[in-house]
């Protein structure tokens, strides 16, 4: 084992926190949502193809964040936005969500928040936390991270939603204020994700960078984001192998 902490190439630092992305990253999305959305639909005595609604669901969450990254709409958390997103998804599905009671509609946008972990996600985290401070840089909002942390089983030090930062990935204050949060200079944060375009805008923003490999998060179809598009740090085959790289 390294007795020195890992020294970012890019940004000749020395890492002193590994922040992750979670959707994708360290949660299996589109199972956990599948998962529900088939209970959910069951209860209903319905019919419903739940890995199409989760992609569907899935698929609104960037451009419901656009608005408000570009300025024409003020801030609001994920789990609104993922509300508002679930009336859309309800009715191409064929459901009428003014027909389902707020309750049921609420426990179905908290799917979000009972997300399960990659098989090797809880294993690889507390590897790391041994030598680096370990953390969500997310879109999520703070308590659903804490919510997910708590189903999933995940062993954060810190947890700093995006309702704290007041702004989304991938633009820059997203990455900075999460490293400020922390007291960490930029490059003292390693931003590890499964998608090159969040590490380019984490590079960018003078972070540290390593890629996780995730060739299912969009089921067996994936087409993107199956290998590093980019030069970074690292580049890992999962997170206890990023442990492994790390020295942890």
């Amino acid at each position: 084992m390294s007795l020195q902490p890992y020294r970012s190439p890019s940004t000749g630092r020395e890492v002193r926190a590994v922040l992750f992305d979670t959707f994708g990253t360290v949660v299996d999305w589109r199972t956990g949502v599948a998962r529900q959305a088939a209970a959910f639909a069951a209860e209903q005595g319905r019919e419903l193809d739940a890995e199409a609604f989760a992609d569907d669901w899935r698929a609104l969450y960037q451009p419901a964040m656009e608005a408000i990254r570009t300025g024409t709409r003020e801030f609001t958390t994920l789990d609104t936005l993922h509300r508002e997103n679930l009336d859309q998804v309800l009715r191409r599905h064929g459901f009428d969500p003014e027909r389902l009671g707020a309750e049921t509609l609420e426990e179905l946008n908290k799917s979000w928040h009972r997300l399960p972990p990659w098989p090797d996600s809880v294993a690889g985290l507390a590897a790391i936390r041994r030598r680096y401070i370990v953390g969500p840089l997310s879109n999520g909002n703070t308590s659903l991270l804490l919510d997910m942390a708590r189903s999933a089983g995940l062993p954060w030090d810190v947890i700093i939603g995006s309702d704290m930062t007041r702004t989304y990935k991938p633009l820059p204050q997203a990455y900075l204020r999460t490293a400020a949060f922390i007291d960490l200079s930029p490059g003292e944060v390693m931003l590890a994700a499964a998608h090159n375009n969040d590490l380019q805008a984490a590079r960018e923003a003078g972070l540290a960078t390593a890629f996780i490999a995730r060739p299912m998060e969009y089921g067996p179809g994936q087409t993107a984001d199956l290998a590093p598009e980019g030069n970074w740090d690292l580049s890992a085959s999962g997170i206890p192998e990023l442990a492994d790289l790390l020295g942890a």
